[in-house]
């Protein structure tokens, strides 16, 4: 891990906070919702992306245990008006990650959708098994207006959790309870308009895992990935974007999750990640490819399509 004090500053990336609005005819809207927390509303079935709010501080995460705030969760489903859900889908089961997903879950009415993992997080909430749902890799799962399927993938480089939940999380736990689980590349098909999104949770990858799979924009989680060498950068672009065929791009995951949403996002710092690296080197490769690589704004309601 490199030693720079710091972190970078988002003025200097201001001209690609630029996802359109959704216009009157859009069939479709996302709302990013820090981290990895994407809404997906039609106005007649809404899905969301981990449901992370709570965003504990970071020596709570250092030195204490941690639980679901409901004061966080319950603001910040109201300002994005958020009152019920078909489903949340965590993208893994790290805390940064699936710390909320079942208490969204059931404050949505919600089924959890996700691997054996989700699932016992979703137990240590009492979540009725009727509302858990435990993903079969490759196979579709209709969710009202929506059609999702979660192919393995893995964490980017270094998973500080890994291996596997395999009993009840009860909170308040120390984070490393929140295992990595099974790590998704969730791909999400619309299927009145037949707009399909690629969500990469985590900046990780497995090879060839995604052949076959179409999505016109791809929301690429960043985090940590400008600590990694740029053959990896690179990499990653070809086995999501080009894999899929994606012609715009939002990053994601790359916000400072320590600090909460009422609060001006500010980017990671340094120590954990490099921005400016992962959008100097994807903007190459946007340009060469003719994709526009964007990022999203906090609590707006955005059409990546338009």
């Amino acid at each position: 891990m490199r030693l720079k004090p710091g972190r970078p500053d988002l003025a200097r990336h201001t001209g690609m906070f630029t996802v359109p609005a959704p216009h009157a005819e859009s069939p479709l809207a996302l709302t990013w919702l820090g981290v990895s927390t994407i809404l997906l509303d039609d106005g007649d079935t809404a899905i969301m992306t981990d449901g992370f709010f709570s965003r504990p501080a970071l020596r709570s995460v250092a030195v204490a245990r941690i639980a679901p705030s409901l004061p966080r969760i319950e603001g910040c489903l109201a300002r994005a008006g958020v009152r019920e859900l078909a489903a949340v889908l965590p993208t893994h089961t790290h805390y940064d990650h699936a710390l909320d997903s079942a208490v969204v879950a059931e404050r949505t009415g919600a089924l959890l959708v996700g691997g054996e993992s989700a699932a016992w997080i979703g137990r240590g909430h009492g979540l009725p098994e009727d509302r858990i749902v435990v993903a079969t890799p490759g196979e579709p799962i209709t969710l009202g207006s929506f059609e999702v399927t979660l192919v393995g993938s893995h964490h980017c480089p270094p998973d500080r959790y890994p291996g596997v939940i395999t009993e009840p999380v009860r909170p308040p736990k120390r984070v490393t309870a929140y295992r990595c689980g099974d790590t998704w590349s969730t791909l999400i098909q619309h299927r009145p308009s037949g707009r399909r999104v690629l969500i990469q949770g985590s900046a990780g990858f497995v090879a060839g895992a995604l052949s076959g799979q179409r999505a016109e924009v791809a929301y690429l989680g960043l985090g940590q990935l400008g600590l990694q060498p740029e053959s990896y950068i690179r990499q990653y672009w070809d086995e999501t974007v080009r894999t899929v065929g994606a012609q715009t791009v939002v990053g994601i995951h790359w916000d400072d999750f320590f600090r909460p949403l009422h609060q001006p996002l500010k980017a990671l710092p340094y120590a954990g990640d490099d921005l400016d690296v992962t959008l100097r080197v994807l903007g190459e490769l946007a340009a060469a490819d003719g994709v526009s690589l964007r990022l999203p704004t906090v609590w707006r309601r955005e059409d990546p399509w338009a």
